[in-house]
């Protein structure tokens, strides 16, 4: 029996199952199953773990990098066209793109490379088509751009998610918080600082014997579900912002936008008519969540122009300086910031005081 058809027999159990308490861990255990059989898919025996393929993954360039997916026709390559200025065949016919086409975008002084990924289809997470090969260079992307076609949004959204889903990638969602270590004896310790409704000690040890796994300490700092559990487990999940960039807005009535407006974490626009861009570009820095800093030159003003782009949760004046060059905190004294991060301007600071955005810094080395 191939991997897939495993896939495709637990499945079929799993959706025959009546859920409730006393399935529960009958079902953690199929979870677990399908978790090892979908990892085995997608790294098959031999594979290093990526599989991209040639023509599929790019170099990276720029400070992010926003991978665009969508099923074929809805418009990715002309919104990428239309964004960069960079070719990328376009047609009124399925699968134009046939391989990674990266271009560039300049927001707020920030260079993002922006990748207009083949389309994927219905069944990529179980080897059709290019699937594994297009979500490999997802995996590597900032954010993801779901592009959707906005006559039919809810239905392909419900689709791609739960291709990706199946690729270990987790949109708009953080990493569960639940703490687990093995060890070498002491069987399972289990402990949760908050009330338990999904999960209970023997759930947990089903999951884990799966995974031959007899000794470990289980922290649950969350209400987690098996799933959750099997995500911290596998430890290769990535968890990544995404927008619903909802395309063809001109085909839709003003009532009609009105709805599509509040699907969460969505931008409705139009690539042929290169109508709301502003506001995709807007929310495209607010998910990337990026911070600009501004160097001082000893005695000069600011430079406005090339700000040093850092990620928010990265941010601090050591981070800066090795931006910019890892050798700069070999001669580090101290640094003078101007800016919303220090309660007067300019103010001392040492390599760990953390910036906010549109800082200006200067470098003051030893003497």
């Amino acid at each position: 029996m191939t991997t897939v058809e495993k896939i495709r027999e637990i499945e079929s159990e799993m959706a025959r199952t009546q859920k409730n308490k006393a399935t529960s861990f009958h079902l953690g255990i199929l979870k677990a199953k399908l978790a090892k059989l979908k990892r085995e898919l997608l790294t098959p025996k031999g594979s290093s773990g990526g599989g991209e393929g040639v023509g599929f993954d790019v170099a990276k360039t720029g400070v992010a990098r926003v991978g665009f997916i969508g099923f074929p026709s809805v418009g990715k390559s002309t919104l990428m066209s239309k964004l960069t200025g960079t070719y990328s065949e376009v047609g009124e016919y399925e699968f134009t793109t046939l391989t990674t086409v990266p271009g560039m975008v300049q927001i707020k002084g920030a260079k993002v490379q922006l990748l207009d990924l083949p389309g994927i289809i219905e069944g990529a997470k179980d080897g059709k088509g290019r699937g594994r090969q297009v979500i490999a260079v997802a995996r590597t992307c900032s954010l993801i751009f779901l592009v959707l076609d906005v006559l039919k949004p809810l239905t392909d959204k419900h689709v791609i998610e739960k291709e990706l889903e199946g690729f270990g990638i987790r949109l708009n969602r953080q990493p569960p918080n639940i703490y687990f270590k093995k060890k070498e004896k002491g069987g399972i310790n289990m402990t949760s600082t908050v009330p338990l409704t999904h999960l209970d000690l023997d759930q947990v040890k089903a999951v884990l014997s799966e995974y031959k796994i007899h000794n470990a300490d289980v922290s649950l700092k969350c209400d987690a579900t098996v799933d959750d559990l099997i995500d911290v487990i596998e430890g290769n999940r990535v968890y990544m912002p995404a927008i619903y960039v909802l395309n063809k807005i001109d085909q839709i009535s003003i009532q009609e936008l009105d709805l599509v407006y509040k699907i969460p974490h969505a931008v409705p626009i139009s690539a042929h008519h290169e109508w709301n861009f502003d506001e995709l570009l807007d929310m495209m820095w607010e998910y990337l969540d990026l911070v600009r800093v501004y160097t001082k030159p000893k005695g000069q003003l600011p430079d406005y122009n090339e700000p040093v782009v850092l990620k928010r949760d990265h941010c601090s004046v050591e981070d800066f300086c090795n931006t910019i060059h890892k050798a700069i905190l070999k001669q580090f004294s101290y640094g003078l910031v101007w800016g919303s991060s220090v309660k007067h301007n300019p103010q001392k600071v040492g390599r760990d005081h953390i910036l906010k955005d549109e800082d200006v810094v200067q470098i003051v080395k030893k003497v």
